[in-house]
């Protein structure tokens, strides 16, 4: 999920650099949206491997 995140990233700056203004605004929702499951995906696993101690 963070790979994709940080794609979707350069992907949203490479097309701002280039005016593509829809592109960039939706590769920038997605890497949002990417990182904000790993971030609740990595919390999950944090707590998960604790429980099991």
């Amino acid at each position: 999920m963070l790979r994709w995140a940080i794609i979707a990233f350069i992907v949203a700056v490479i097309a701002a650099a280039l005016g593509f203004g829809g592109i960039a605004a939706g590769a920038q929702y997605l890497a949002g949206v990417f990182f904000v499951i790993f971030l609740a995906l990595f919390v999950i696993h944090l707590l998960g491997g604790r429980a099991r101690v």
